[in-house]
């Protein structure tokens, strides 16, 4: 099997992430089609990258061996497999990049290997930025051979590929990233409000940290733009929200809780409220630098 390599893939879902993945594979002529729940993006992107157009959705998914979703949530995961499901052939395989929880995967995984067809959680890293230069970090559960014959899937959207153990385990990975992500936005935005309410000329601040033990993604990614008020650069905070509320769930499940997401949760749910769900995660700043206006009053 391990020769029998993915080469026919349909994308479904065609977001921030998506429709860069999806570009991505074409260039390595490995798309075969599109999918998305709101019909516009579909044949803006056919029309583009000169996709050929099928009679139907089903003979799109006949023609395929490869399933990649990347949808925003849980339900609509099993929404839109349930959509397809019946016209996947045997021996075809659903790779989805979505971040959901683990119980979700080894659900629709069961599901599918009930039709001989295989799964692979494949939840991915790297922002829009990564999908957009197909450096994204994926996190794959699944059987070794299967992870084995969707090599030249994964070599079109990441450059870090990991093999980190069976299905449900790619989710767990992500879960563990997005625990980490919410924690070093947490102290990135406290940081600069702080170094903000300093006086500190703040492009020579967020360099020099840059450089030093203080450096990571966020700050060289995030730190000039959300100086200036820019929030619509990446990763929106709703996203990341829900991602918690999975993690969450997980930390639950073995008997444990942690601050930094119980914190984050509270804190984009306060600025969703606010109307700034579509703000990237930096916008956390804004919550931070209230904080400060708080102390001076």
């Amino acid at each position: 099997m391990s020769d029998n390599k993915l080469k026919q893939v349909v994308v479904y879902g065609l977001g921030a992430m998506g429709r860069p993945m999806a570009r991505n594979l074409h260039q390595q002529g490995l798309l075969v089609g599109i999918k998305n729940r709101t019909e516009g993006k579909s044949k803006a992107m056919q029309n583009e990258l000169g996709l050929t157009a099928f009679e139907s959705d089903s003979e799109m998914f006949q023609a395929a061996d490869t399933v990649l979703t990347c949808v925003s949530a849980d339900q609509d995961l099993m929404d839109v497999v349930a959509g397809f499901i019946d016209d996947l052939k045997p021996g075809s395989t659903v790779i989805d990049c979505s971040t959901v929880s683990p119980k979700t995967a080894r659900t629709l995984a069961d599901d599918l290997a009930s039709r001989g067809i295989a799964f692979m959680d494949a939840p991915v890293s790297g922002g829009v930025e990564g999908a957009k230069k197909g450096t994204l970090s994926v996190m794959v559960g699944a059987e070794r051979e299967e992870y084995k014959r969707a090599s030249e899937v994964f070599a079109a959207i990441g450059s870090q590929i990991t093999h980190v153990g069976k299905v449900g385990q790619g989710q767990a990975t992500k879960a563990v990233n997005q625990v980490m992500v919410a924690g070093v936005a947490q102290a990135v935005c406290s940081a600069l409000a702080f170094a903000e309410n300093c006086n500190l000329d703040m492009k020579k601040a967020i360099e020099v940290l840059s450089a030093g033990a203080a450096g990571n993604w966020f700050l060289d990614n995030r730190g000039h733009t959300m100086v200036k008020d820019e929030f619509n650069v990446g990763f929106k905070l709703q996203l990341l929200h829900k991602d918690l509320k999975i993690c969450q769930e997980a930390l639950k499940d073995l008997g444990a809780d942690l601050s930094v997401v119980d914190q984050s949760i509270e804190d984009y749910a306060q600025l969703m409220d606010m109307g700034h769900g579509d703000d990237d995660i930096s916008g956390l700043i804004r919550l931070r630098r209230a904080a400060f206006n708080n102390q001076e009053s």
